[in-house]
């Protein structure tokens, strides 16, 4: 259990050893997870409680975190999911007139342990050369050799099956009942940006736990289905996957964001890898292939499709690349009513260049 307590030395230790040294804001205890990077300039509330980053530490590569505080209506879910926070400089005041509470408080509500005074340029060079790894923070001074035993019984992400830990326990609505559109929503760690673009464009969705089956969700009897974003490893979800199987079948409208956008590869025989860093930030770019148009975005995910399988899948086509790795971005069923894409067009945080794929889904309803 975390105590409150003045700032105190702090350490992140990596699995392969790597020491970095910084303090802790005021919340003494340990944590652990994956380490990634984002790159945002913005937005650190959204990405606080963005479900697809439960079981991860964020290495804030923004120097200033906390300098805008909190405001109650910009989370992604109900509370904080990711494990850990490393920073440079933790902004204790903060100036923003719609702000609600400070970020240290936010923390401390609930006992979210950070680490500040880092060099976060050296740790991102770091992690960005020798790729994704576990990690432990610690405030509270315990030994090193503790930490190290501690932190070898950490799981990997590859292989870890975490949307059952985000994803609601109940089915619930969202929108305007009287809404011209009705979609069903597996929720596999589902941002609450996606359900306001979809409630803005005349739909009303209904959010079914990550567990349910196809005929579930077909009980709605919804114009459209819709696979959310999420954690973890997207292979362990047999589940959602052999839903993706079942909507293709009878061929009905789905869409699916990144999580999403992994399962409806698995359930055409598309294999996933964890990728060797992840994207995470919200100036990723990427080409649409069938406009020739650039879009930049906000992506969080790191597995991904497997380029040469899609490629040599006969009734998948690539719509979309990212421009920096050439990893698949997006791709369409050539006989169904079905596409995806590995990024967030809802972004939040992110710009808005790619929120059109809303209204490309609306268009197959």
């Amino acid at each position: 259990m975390a105590q409150y307590t003045t700032r105190q030395p702090a350490i992140l230790l990596l699995s392969d050893g790597t020491i970095f040294h910084g303090k802790s804001i005021g919340i003494s205890g340990t944590t652990f997870g994956e380490l990634c990077f984002n790159t945002g300039m913005t937005g650190y509330q959204e990405i606080f409680t963005d479900p697809s980053y439960f079981g991860q530490m964020i290495i804030a590569t923004n120097p200033h975190i906390g300098n805008y505080g909190v405001n109650d209506k910009e989370t992604e879910s109900d509370s904080i999911k990711i494990s850990g926070l490393i920073c440079k400089n933790f902004s204790f005041n903060y100036s923003r007139p719609d702000a609600t509470e400070s970020l240290e408080d936010y923390f401390k509500k609930q006992s979210l342990i950070c680490i500040s005074d880092v060099d976060t340029r050296a740790l991102t060079a770091y992690t960005r050369d020798n790729g994704a790894q576990n990690a432990i923070i610690c405030t509270d001074g315990t030994p090193i050799e503790e930490l190290k035993k501690k932190l070898a019984q950490v799981p990997d992400m590859k292989g870890l099956e975490l949307a059952s830990k985000v994803s609601t326990k109940q089915p619930y609505f969202f929108g305007n009942e009287n809404a011209k559109y009705k979609i069903s929503a597996l929720d596999l760690g589902i941002k609450t940006n996606i359900l306001r673009n979809l409630a803005k464009r005349d739909c009303y969705i209904k959010v079914f736990p990550y567990d349910s089956t196809y005929r579930d969700l077909a009980e709605f009897n919804p114009d459209g289905y819709f696979l959310s974003n999420g954690p973890g490893d997207p292979e362990p979800l047999s589940g959602a996957i052999q839903v993706a199987k079942d909507i293709l079948a009878d061929n009905k409208p789905l869409f699916g964001i990144c999580l999403g956008h992994q399962i409806i590869g698995l359930a055409n025989g598309i294999s996933t890898f964890k990728m060797f860093g992840g994207h995470r930030g919200i100036n990723h770019p990427v080409k649409n292939l069938l406009t020739g148009k650039g879009e930049i975005t906000s992506q969080n995910h790191g597995f991904a499709v497997n380029r040469e399988e899609v490629e040599a899948h006969p009734d998948i086509e690539i719509t979309h690349v990212h421009i920096n790795d050439n990893t698949v971005a997006g791709m369409r069923l050539k006989s169904k009513n079905c596409f995806s894409v590995q990024y967030h067009p809802e972004a939040s945080p992110g710009p808005h260049d790619s929120s059109y794929l809303f209204d490309q889904f609306l268009s197959m309803l």
